[in-house]
């Protein structure tokens, strides 16, 4: 795993350059709070990974211009937007290791924050000139914000069967990925047939990649995961590991995880112990292998495209994007 993520870095070290140096150019001109905010989320260390899709899809397609950092900005800066957002409504204290924006400020600040990002968003996506992209980040931003009423909604709900689950990840994750896809084939002017290649690649990678950081939250520890391992669970929110686990278990270890679940305070120990229980009834395994299926989709999705470089590292993400620790 970790000579497959150093293989991806060495691969994409330029594009990662131009990609934080954009970011920053574009927050400068505006309030220094707003920057100062801002920059807090997206500079504490985020992966780049929606960002650099556009890129490598744009390449992927031939897009030979000078314009794709700018714009692959538009895909990280809705992501901090959702996770200003996202923290505030979990009532989170910790992401990327850091205590949250909204404590460090305010909850109006962080708010106005992330809603600045998603006007930031929009305004560079209408300088692509085309109608197409700016469909695609309109989109984008309605699913999300979708996905995460989905979510609060179902917040606490014992009931929540895999197609919600499903139904909340598409809407909050894949639907960015996907876009990111997407508009770099956009840009690049490539033909119906390319676009939605692209356009699958990045919805089953989004599917695996939250699928991946679901299980993360019960087999991860916080040095390494960047928030508390179980954080998911204190907040309420009922992911595949224990949905299947709770399709599969015993009556007794069925209300035993269901305790837990609803309980909120959990110990150590009685997290530990759901962990057992979710792998003896399946739950991490079959998240692992629907993780594993999606992997496998978004890269046929690229097998229409001649082997090159390009092609290399967008299929090394994908499988980095299932086995990865963070």
């Amino acid at each position: 795993m970790t000579d497959l993520k150093q293989k991806i870095l060495a691969a994409v070290g330029d594009d990662l350059k131009a990609i934080e140096q954009a970011l920053a150019e574009n927050l400068n001109p505006y309030f220094d709070l707003v920057s100062q905010v801002a920059g807090h989320i997206l500079f504490a260390g985020g992966k780049r990974l929606r960002p650099l899709l556009m890129v490598l899809g744009a390449r992927l397609c031939g897009y030979s211009g000078n314009h794709t950092a700018r714009f692959s900005t538009i895909f990280e800066y809705l992501h901090a937007a959702t996770l200003l957002h996202d923290d505030l409504i979990d009532g989170a204290d910790m992401r990327r290791g850091r205590q949250v924006a909204n404590q460090l400020w305010d909850n109006p600040t962080a708010v106005l924050t992330g809603d600045f990002l998603l006007a930031r968003g929009l305004s560079i996506a209408a300088d692509t000139g085309l109608c197409e992209v700016i469909q695609t980040i309109a989109r984008i931003t309605e699913n999300m914000s979708q996905g995460e009423i989905r979510q609060l909604e179902k917040k606490g709900d014992i009931t929540l069967g895999e197609d919600d689950y499903l139904d909340v990840i598409r809407c909050k994750t894949a639907v960015l990925f996907e876009g990111a896809c997407r508009t770099g084939a956009l840009i690049a002017g490539g033909k119906p047939a390319t676009v939605q290649a692209l356009t699958d690649y990045g919805y089953h990678l989004g599917l695996a990649f939250q699928m991946a950081d679901d299980l993360l939250d019960y087999t991860q520890e916080i040095t390494s995961l960047g928030k508390h391992a179980g954080a998911d669970l204190r907040e309420g929110k009922l992911t595949l590991p224990l949905i299947h686990a709770l399709s599969r278990a015993t009556e007794t270890d069925r209300q035993s995880m269901v305790a837990i679940f609803e309980n909120r305070n959990f110990t150590g120990a009685e997290f530990a112990s759901l962990v057992e229980m979710l792998k003896r009834h399946g739950g991490i395994a079959y998240t692992e292998a629907q993780a594993a299926a999606h992997i496998q989709k978004a890269k046929t999705a690229l097998l229409p495209f001649e082997d090159s470089p390009t092609r290399e590292i967008l299929m090394d993400i994908a499988d980095y994007a299932r086995v990865r620790k963070t």
